[in-house]
Formats: C-alpha cells, sequence, structure tokens
C-alpha cells in the first residue's frame, strides 16, 4: 500500500503527529520535498521533539527515508539525530536512508537567500535557510549531491567548478565571496559527509521493492497545499511542489502505485510569513485561537497568522491533491468561541466565487462570507472518540466533511498520539 499525506492549508497542520500516528502501519515513511524551512513537532509522554529534516516515523518499527526530491542541510541533520541519541533514541543506517541524488545546502546557499531577501522591496517571508537557492542549483544542473559530499576528492572537485559563479553571485548582492571557498567551512562539510556516507542508499529502489513485496509505505510531505511553488499564492510561496503528485516525481514512484492520499486540515486556518489570507483574525477570537493553539513556527518562531476555516481555499486542495480522506487536527482550539465562522464563498469586485481566483492579488482583495455555526464549552484535550464530542464540535466536523466532499478519517484534540482517533470506529 502507498499513502501520500500532504498539508491541506498554508502548512503547520499538524502532518508530523498524524504521520507519527500512522506510521506503525508502515514499513517505510519517507520525506518528499522541501528543506529544513520546514519543521513538525512530536510528543509522545512527556517528550517534545521538534523537527525539521528526519520524517516523523523514527519513534516506531518504520524505516525513514530522505527522497531526491529534498534539499538537505546535513548540519541541521546531524543535529537531529544527535538530538535524538540523547533522548535514547538511535537513527542508525538501518533506520535512516538519504538518497544519493538528495541535494545539499552549501554555506553559499544561506548566505544568497539571506541577501536576496534583504534587498526585496516587497518582503517573501523566507526562511533564510538557503532552500529556494538550493532548488535553484538543482535546476540549474549546478547541485553538489550527497553523492559528492559523501566523497571529498569529488566534493572538492565540483566546488572549484561552482566556487567562481558563487563567489560572484554573493558579491554582486554586497556579500563576502569569501564563505565559498572558506576553508574552516570546507572542513566541516568534509567531515559531515564522511559521517553521513554510510546512510547513502537509493530511494526509488527502496520503495518500489518494498510495494513489490507487499509492504506499506508512507510519503511525507513538507508545508502546505498553497505554498506550492506552481499552483500556491506566488510568490509568497515555497520553492517546491508540495501537493501529492510530487510525491511521485520526487520519489521516482510510478502514479499507479498510489493507493491513499490523506490531507491534513487544521479546524481553522493559519499563515507564517506573507501573503493574503482572506478569513485573517484581528479580534479577540484570532488572539485566543493564536495562544490556545500555541500558533508559533517550529522552524522560524515567528506568530503565526490565525482566521476561521476556508472552504474555497480547502476546495482548491482537494483538487490538487485528489484527497482520499481527510485528517482534521487542533479541533480543540476551537472550544469556547461561539459562534464559530466558516467562509463559505468570497466576495470580489461586487461577484460571489466559491473557488479563490487564479491571480494571487486578486485573493488578497477578496472578503470573506461566512455561515455561522453553534460554538461549545469545555476541554476536549480528554475525549478519546468521535462520540465523547460536544453535539456541537460533531456536528462542526460532520459540516466540514459535507462541504469538502471528503470524508474525515481522523480526529485530533491536543499534541500527543493519543489525542487522535479516528472518526468512525473511535480509536
Amino acid at each position: 500500500m502507498f499513502t501520500i499525506i500532504t498539508g491541506a492549508q498554508f502548512g503547520d497542520e499538524g502532518k508530523g503527529k498524524v504521520v507519527d500516528l500512522m506510521s506503525g502501519e508502515y514499513d517505510l515513511v519517507v520525506r518528499f520535498q522541501g528543506g529544513d524551512n520546514a519543521g513538525h513537532t512530536v510528543k509522545v509522554g512527556d517528550d517534545v521533539y521538534k523537527l525539521h529534516l528526519i520524517p516523523s516515523g523514527f519513534l516506531l518499527d518504520s524505516r525513514v527515508l530522505i527522497g531526491p526530491g529534498t534539499v538537505m542541510n546535513p548540519e541541521v541533520l546531524l543535529r537531529e539525530i544527535e538530538m535524538l541519541a540523547e533522548g535514547g533514541i538511535e537513527i542508525s543506517p538501518e533506520k535512516l536512508g538519504i538518497d544519493a541524488k538528495t541535494s545539499i545546502i552549501m554555506p553559499y546557499h544561506i548566505e544568497l537567500d539571506g541577501l536576496r531577501e534583504s534587498k526585496r522591496t516587497e518582503k517573501i517571508g523566507t526562511t533564510k535557510r538557503g532552500i529556494g537557492f538550493a532548488y535553484i542549483d538543482k535546476v540549474a544542473r549546478d547541485e553538489i549531491q550527497m553523492a559528492d559530499v559523501a566523497d571529498e576528492t569529488r566534493l572538492l572537485r565540483r566546488l572549484a567548478e561552482l566556487a567562481p559563479s558563487k563567489a560572484s553571485a554573493i558579491q554582486e548582492l554586497d556579500g563576502d565571496p569569501a564563505i565559498v571557498t572558506d576553508e574552516s567551512l570546507v572542513g566541516k562539510y568534509i567531515e559531515l559527509g564522511k559521517r553521513l556516507a554510510p546512510y547513502i542508499t537509493d530511494v526509488s529502489y527502496e520503495i518500489n521493492r518494498s510495494l513489490e513485496k507487499g509492504k506499506n509505505v508512507l510519503a511525507e510531505g513538507a508545508q502546505g497545499s498553497h505554498l506550492d511553488v506552481i499552483h500556491g499564492t506566488q510568490k509568497f510561496v515555497t520553492s517546491s511542489c508540495t501537493i501529492a503528485g510530487s510525491a511521485c516525481a520526487n520519489l521516482g514512484v510510478g502514479p499507479t502505485k498510489v493507493d491513499n492520499v490523506l490531507g491534513i486540515v487544521k479546524a481553522y486556518i493559519t499563515r507564517v510569513g506573507e501573503g493574503p489570507l482572506p478569513t485573517e483574525l484581528h479580534d479577540e477570537a484570532g488572539r485566543q485561537i493564536q495562544e490556545v493553539g500555541k500558533e508559533f513556527g517550529t522552524t522560524t518562531g515567528r506568530s503565526r497568522r490565525c482566521g476561521w476555516f476556508d472552504l474555497p481555499l480547502l476546495k482548491k486542495a482537494v483538487y490538487l491533491n485528489g484527497y482520499t480522506s481527510i485528517a482534521l487536527t487542533k479541533l480543540d482550539v476551537l472550544s469556547d468561541l461561539d459562534p464559530i465562522r466558516v467562509c463559505v464563498s468570497y466576495e470580489l469586485n461586487g461577484q460571489v466565487l466559491d473557488y479563490p481566483p487564479e491571480d494571487t492579488e486578486e485573493l488578497a482583495e477578496c472578503k470573506p462570507v461566512y455561515e455561522d455555526l453553534p460554538g461549545w464549552k469545555g476541554d476536549l484535550t480528554g475525549v478519546k472518540s468521535f462520540d465523547e464530542l460536544p453535539e456541537a464540535a460533531r456536528s462542526y466536523v460532520l459540516y466540514l466533511e459535507e462541504k469538502m466532499g471528503v470524508p474525515v478519517e481522523y480526529v485530533s484534540v491536543g499534541p500527543a498520539r493519543e489525542q487522535t482517533f479516528r472518526k468512525e470506529t473511535g480509536n
């Protein structure tokens, strides 16, 4: 069985926890795009793990893989491996595999990212971690791959070839070009490569062989559907394809192998950084959602902008991904809000739209049209099944399910694994 998981909004929907919950049913859990600009938080008991690269399935028996469609900072990855080791969790080469073709984020990528953002008159909200520039090099065939970093001779030869153009680009942005050939940084990457060399694998081969043997594979995306570099709210997007179809291309698995596509959907909506958010709240309800939901970015620490559920954007995500089911997260955050509002359409230039306009500037001008639903009171974090939810909370879930046109399979009422249950069976 091959299942793909993506976020249906602007990221931060709680994919990490859902992957952790499901990974016990899967032999392989694979990351298919993005870099350490993404982050997920997994809570097990009293332990909280904030991760950026290692797929969430590491806590159970799954083997976890980083696919060639990702861009990877090896220093960040080793830091995560060491952090988990301190907590008694060993991430050995038997547990983690990194594709040989995975693009490596180099120090000059990070430098270029920061310099370019500082020069923009209109900021796009980059995390300045070099993600975009690593993807630029991948498309331009100027990338340094995992296999290069693992071989000192190859790495030095590749750096010698690329150094003049990278130094020139940094100098043009008023930066210090010395970072490209800095001996201490080059030496650090040589050592990082040696330490990570045992983890190198062929991810496409592993996945396809596993599927042939009847094993289960879970592909995990980063960010959210509306941050997709092609279909998202340009230019306020990430640098990779975040939707389900890109899992096949990025991992080297044919689309006929896909069995399920699970969309992770927050019971409201949030966004980090710049870009349109039609239902954004600037009132007490928005502040309550932000505080109760602890809406601060795992990677950046920035406050997330919060808004009511946006059905037009969700309809587009359903089309973009072809979801077969939904996991609805953070339902507990909406407790003690009354009414609870749902955006069912937009008003734009005198017209009513039930689907987002393609143009980002037009989306920014859209005014939400709401339907109000009754709220509920009380703490939901101890609820163990759908039937235990207050009637108004159950009605809200069923209302969204009907409007989305996709069945809700999971409901989450807290950050821990045990605070998520199947809607139908209650377990």
